[in-house]
């Protein structure tokens, strides 16, 4: 019994000297004095094993891990899997735009003026425009389709920014396509395939004659460069139709330039110079008409009854007028010269200022008509509005009366020789070429004010101006004898009657510098064509002007297209 108590002593006190006297981390205690002690290798320490509580928590981790893969697994294949199936195809399918290209723009004579040229490295097509000169305000130019950085098109479409690119840019432009490219992968085109087919733009035939046209520009170029005006412009419109056979303005810009936008140089020049290149001066350029309005003044006087068409007035000179502030003064209206007696269709060939002072504002025993008929009648033939041949950039221009006067200078008393000035086209008078080649069309036609079109064919609106047939007559005599023996004898020509009323409208206070103006219709007894030419800002002293341009281009027209001056031939 003493013995088995005994072992159990020992046995008590062995397991208490293993766990309380020796400790495993102190039998290494001193190894750390060995030499070669590396204890980035664990060496000197006893490795521990993991706990159950980290073993929890990294099954856990596994676990969650897993859950994300499988459910995003589940998004990718099932939930989502068709997205990302026509995802997957699209990198391997491509889409690119098919660009249509803008109609072909003719001139009547189906002489293309605008074609499309494309080359190998460009996937749209160009505009190549005529190199004919004098044709870029009428034709204009485009903005090309734009894209970014990345080569991704934000503007897909041509846009067209001037002239007929502009006005029927709804025609011209067409409809681009899409058509899907297969690659491989390394970009390598497996096949091709038109999902959208394009359209392209409609063709356009304009009324212009673009050789007429181009003529009439050098003459108005060499006109205004050897006299020294800054500008000029001229126009020929169908007195039926309203159809114009020439528009053109001088100076003019670059199509080709304007659209590729790449000269900047050139650019720049036509921005900075002072003579305007960018200006429509047929339907934008506001003018002081000078005597050309002596016809509707005639016109207005005759419909009034005011005047008979053989009454004679003495022209000496001028007129002389009481000063209402200073009775002891006189106010002077002069002529441009004597004319002595003359009747209304004289007056027309002559242009005689005193004839129109006294039918317009009245003189002596000559009764006038008055600044409130003069407006009516002068709104009567298109004056003061815009014809709507380019509906957002024509001007209205002015025509003259109290309430402008008060307006304008916050003068509310209009004045006798106010009325005066106003009926020989000076004061604040001021028109377009477009408004002009109207109102001579109607008095060519007899009464009709027909709009002007670009478009042959195109039959512009027509509204019939309520004045008896027989007084458009007398003026169109008028016209015809200032060509036969007045102030626009220089249209007198064999090849062509032509009716015609010249216009010198006096600029600035010194009177320096004169609009030249030529306004009238051919042939005389059947006309088919108004006209008129403008030579912009040229010394007081020269006498060349419109009349010399036109006069050459109708020279020119006798040989080079002589049906535009037979009426009989203008249909065949």
């Amino acid at each position: 019994m003493f013995g088995s108590l005994l072992k159990k002593f020992r046995s008590l006190f062995s397991k208490t000297s293993t766990h309380s006297d020796i400790y495993p981390d102190e039998i290494f205690l001193d190894s750390t004095n060995l030499p070669q002690f590396d204890t980035s290798q664990f060496e000197g320490r006893i490795e521990k094993p993991i706990s159950k509580t980290t073993l929890f928590f990294v099954g856990v981790a596994f676990l969650v891990v897993g859950l994300i893969f499988s459910s995003k697994i589940w998004v990718l294949q099932i939930t989502e899997g068709e997205v990302y199936a026509q995802t997957s195809e699209n990198n391997r399918l491509h889409h690119q735009l098919i660009f249509a290209d803008r109609g072909i723009i003719y001139d009547r004579k189906k002489e293309s003026l605008v074609l499309n040229v494309r080359n190998e490295s460009e996937i749209f097509s160009r505009r190549k425009y005529s190199e004919k000169p004098g044709l870029a305000h009428v034709l204009g130019y485009v903005n090309y389709p734009l894209k970014d950085t990345a080569g991704v098109y934000y503007q897909e479409d041509f846009i067209g920014k001037d002239g007929i690119e502009k006005l029927f840019d709804d025609t011209l432009r067409g409809v681009n396509g899409i058509k899907i490219i297969e690659t491989d992968a390394l970009m390598n085109i497996k096949s091709e395939s038109i999902i959208i087919p394009l359209k392209n733009g409609n063709d356009l035939v304009l009324s212009i004659d673009s050789n007429v046209q181009s003529k009439l520009y050098e003459f108005i170029e060499q006109t205004a460069n050897s006299v020294g005006f800054e500008g000029g412009a001229g126009v020929f419109m169908n007195v039926h139709t309203g159809e114009i056979l020439a528009l053109t303005n001088y100076p003019e810009y670059n199509s080709s330039i304007l659209s590729d936008g790449k000269d900047s140089k050139a650019i720049a020049s036509y921005v900075l110079d002072t003579q305007k290149p960018f200006l429509n001066r047929v339907i934008s350029g506001l003018y002081t008409p000078g005597s050309i309005i002596k016809p509707y003044v005639a016109i207005a006087a005759l419909n009034e009854g005011i005047i008979g068409p053989e009454k004679s007035i003495l022209s000496t000179g001028s007129i002389t007028i009481p000063n209402p502030f200073f009775p002891d003064q006189s106010t002077i209206f002069n002529d441009w010269k004597v004319h002595g007696w003359v009747s209304m269709r004289e007056a027309l060939a002559v242009s005689s200022n005193v004839y129109f002072y006294s039918i317009g504002g009245g003189y002596q025993d000559q009764e006038g008509l008055g600044i409130s008929k003069l407006d009516k009648y002068m709104r009567l033939f298109g004056f003061g509005k815009p014809s709507d041949l380019y509906p957002d950039i024509e001007q209205n221009g002015t025509i003259p009366n109290p309430r402008w006067k008060k307006d304008t200078f916050g003068d509310s008393v209009w004045r006798i020789g106010d009325t005066y000035n106003t009926a020989i086209g000076q004061y604040g008078f001021q028109v377009t070429p477009i408004q002009v080649v109207r109102a001579v069309g109607a008095i060519a036609n007899g009464g009709t004010l027909v709009n002007p079109t670009l478009i042959l064919g195109g039959n512009g609106d027509k509204e019939k101006i309520s004045i008896p047939e027989k007084h458009f007559e007398i003026v169109r005599e008028g016209m015809r004898l200032a060509v036969t023996d007045g102030t626009a004898k220089g249209l007198f020509i064999p090849t062509v009657e032509v009716a015609a009323k010249t216009g010198t409208a006096e600029l600035g206070v010194r009177k320096e510098l004169v609009n030249s103006w030529i306004t009238g219709f051919f042939p005389y007894e059947d006309p088919l064509y108004a006209f008129v030419v403008i030579m912009e800002r040229g010394p007081s002293e020269n006498l060349i002007g419109g009349l010399y341009v036109v006069r050459q281009l109708l020279d020119w027209m006798a040989i080079h297209t002589p049906e535009y001056l037979d009426v009989s031939t203008i249909n065949e």
